[in-house]
């Protein structure tokens, strides 16, 4: 069905998207007339090209143009199913009414609900980022001789190392809801769904970060067959990674929605399947491992604990690497489920929470430091970043290989943080990246934090860039 809306624009003011918005529902194609200079007459304060470019812009609306002759004719040569007008008009007299009724179409009238207003704005929480709201580590940087000029060398780096990312395949979406108030049978929550937004989250998006850091990436994971597949596939394609992306028919590929108001989560729900992948599935992912190990110098884990990385697949993927000299860093999230970081013997790197250190130790009354070491001993790990929220970063690293073990901290560099989904993601790539290409654990931690602080400034996983991390750096 077509729509047709007309008048001045001389500003898309919340009443203008409420109708615009209203509109839209009514039918499968919305088109908007806006009137000249010389129709409009007194009531055009703005230019008649700037009022057009103004409704153009707006997503709600299919088409626009100007007309510089009657409205009544514009509709009969249009012939809409549905002219809408604001309610105000609905008892005055409508020079459209005519020529509405003789092309069979319905002339409503509506100013739109309340909601219609939120949703662009709404859709700003996706689009925005708290970009000012980050700072560096100075004292850190001073404790450790780091200086801007060499993380910004570090960064150029980044383009000349081979990453492969290998664990589960995850897609996040985000449903942006308005709300209505409280059910009156129970004491529940009621909110109408406005918009949904899909992003590549898991291992997926460590390997876009990646990418979008200018590495040369591979991809290794399982999923379903399904639609959630082909729109990461798509995503991940056109963020530059290679993919080998292997299809179980027995589960879906998850998919974690997280319903949101004014900028709180209300509520998640998973879709996936936490079983173990078959055995000749386990042997096909080792097949491509081995397949690219070769040509790569950084392979990192990222486990979401949802089948897709076996114990007897970790463990041999790991002597293969460490035969070939493959540098290794490794994160298992357990956050709504339980697993152990614990099980990547050998790894150069894990970044762990300090929840998830004291699930792999067991350990739930020592300090931070103790904690870091009890954890880097059982996993026999290089370095431990051990992630705090909204309190940081605590690095355990041994100083330049002589088995003196230093610990220090990093602030959390984002004092407005706005989705902490993503953290853990960016610091995990970031931090293995650098060393990687040849930084020390205390530049990696620094690099980390700031790609960590630059994404939870944000709503939803969207891949890193390498100018956002410069442009942090320069500011």
């Amino acid at each position: 069905m077509l729509v047709f809306v007309s008048g001045n624009f001389n500003v898309l003011h919340p009443g203008h998207l409420r109708l615009l918005g209203f509109a839209r529902e009514c039918g499968a194609r919305l088109v908007v007339a806006v009137y000249s200079d010389r129709i409009a007459g007194n009531g055009a304060l703005v230019p008649e090209r700037l009022r057009l470019e103004g409704v153009q812009s707006n997503s709600l609306v299919d088409e626009a143009f100007l007309i510089d002759e009657p409205v009544a004719d514009v509709i009969r040569r249009l012939r809409p199913d549905i002219v809408v007008k604001g309610k105000e008009h609905e008892y005055s007299l409508n020079e459209e009414l005519q020529a509405v009724e003789q092309v069979g179409g319905r002339l409503l009238f509506s100013s739109g609900e309340t909601i219609f207003s939120s949703v662009d704005l709404l859709r700003n929480e996706f689009l925005s980022r708290s970009i000012k709201s980050i700072s560096l580590p100075s004292y850190y940087m001073a404790r450790h001789q780091i200086d801007v000029a060499s993380l910004q060398t570090l960064l150029c780096r980044f383009v000349d190392v081979r990453v492969c990312v290998i664990g589960d395949l995850i897609v996040d979406e985000y449903i942006t809801c308005q709300p209505l108030g409280m059910s009156q049978e129970d004491p529940t929550i009621v909110v109408t769904p406005l918009s949904s937004t899909q992003y590549v989250g898991g291992a997926g998006i460590v390997a876009a970060h990646a990418a979008g850091l200018g590495s040369k990436v591979q991809f290794i994971s399982v999923s379903g067959s399904d639609a959630s597949r082909e729109f990461a596939q798509r995503e991940l394609s056109n963020a530059g990674v290679n993919l080998r992306i292997l299809i179980d028919d027995k589960r879906p590929t998850t998919l974690k929605q997280r319903y949101r108001c004014k900028g709180k989560t209300l509520l998640r729900v998973s879709h996936l399947h936490q079983g173990a992948i078959s055995t000749q599935l386990q042997a096909q992912m080792l097949s491509q491992i081995e397949e690219v190990l070769p040509n790569i110098d950084l392979l990192v884990f990222s486990d979401f604990n949802y089948g897709c990385l076996p114990q007897p697949v970790v463990d041999k993927i790991a002597v293969m690497a460490k035969a070939k000299g493959v540098m290794m860093a490794a994160d298992s999230q357990s956050s709504s489920q339980v697993g152990d970081i614990s099980r990547f013997h050998g790894m150069d790197l894990l970044t762990p929470t300090e929840h998830e250190a004291r699930l792999a130790t067991q350990n739930r009354d020592d300090g931070l430091v103790v904690l870091a070491e009890a954890l880097r001993n059982k996993a026999s790990a290089g370095s431990v970043l051990l992630k705090m929220g909204e309190e940081g970063l605590l690095v355990h690293a041994d100083k330049a290989g002589s088995n003196n073990w230093l610990t220090d901290r990093v602030g959390a560099l984002n004092v407005a943080p706005r989705d902490v989904a993503g953290a853990g993601d960016s610091l995990l790539i970031s931090s293995a990246l650098t060393l990687a290409c040849g930084g020390n654990i205390w530049e990696a931690a620094c690099l980390g934090s700031l790609a960590a602080a630059v994404q939870v400034g944000r709503v939803g996983n969207t891949p890193l860039r390498s100018f956002e991390l410069s442009q942090e750096l320069s500011e």
